[in-house]
């Protein structure tokens, strides 16, 4: 196509804020490989894309006739939500809470082979620090068990949970302080 006789983006916006399903179709033919295009660039999943896509194109629907043209183009605008959107869903698929129980291989592997006496200590410490663990707050959780179990450093922690650097630090210290607390405060009394 040429594009002589083509309505304009403007035009055929106002025709979707207005319900023409002509207006419908050109509007979706015409922005969904975009929207598609850069939802897949932003969250790199394609279905994930396909999704993002289609809930811009709904919201730019819904939303057509609240479109002030003084303030950008037709294009920058659906381009807009297609980002805001790709970035809410990046930030709901964080990633999820760590289950204290599953770091129990983790810490099991640490223990060599020992007398029944030892292995009953350990299995004892370890109990106590899923406990101390499941008591953390879900963020300050998983800032810990990627560090400190996981071995990430903290400007990797900060890109795995896509927070700032900043925020990843004091998780982690914050969540080891409430350990090393928790974990001081219940232990057990020594006889001397």
């Amino acid at each position: 196509m040429d594009g002589v006789g083509e309505p304009s983006d403007d035009v055929v916006l106002a025709g979707l804020a207005s319900s023409d399903p002509v207006a419908a179709r050109v509007f979706v033919t015409r922005f969904s490989p975009r929207a598609y295009g850069l939802a897949l660039q932003l969250v790199g999943d394609r279905a994930v894309a396909e999704d993002v896509a289609q809930e811009a194109l709904l919201r730019a629907w819904r939303h057509a006739a609240s479109f002030d043209s003084r303030r950008g183009s037709v294009a920058t605008w659906v381009l807009s939500i297609v980002r805001h959107l790709a970035i809410d869903t990046l930030r709901m698929r964080r990633s999820e809470p760590v289950d204290p129980t599953r770091l129990e291989p983790l810490i099991s592997a640490y223990a060599g082979p020992d007398t029944p006496a030892v292995a009953a200590e350990h299995d004892e410490d370890a109990r106590r620090l899923r406990r101390a663990l499941a008591d953390l707050p879900v963020e300050q959780r998983r800032a810990v068990v990627l560090a400190a179990y996981g071995g990430l450093s903290a400007s990797e922690v900060a890109n795995a949970e896509q927070i700032p650097l900043g925020t990843a630090k004091t998780r982690i210290r914050s969540g080891l302080r409430r350990l090393r607390s928790a974990y001081v405060d219940e232990q057990p009394e020594l006889d001397q």
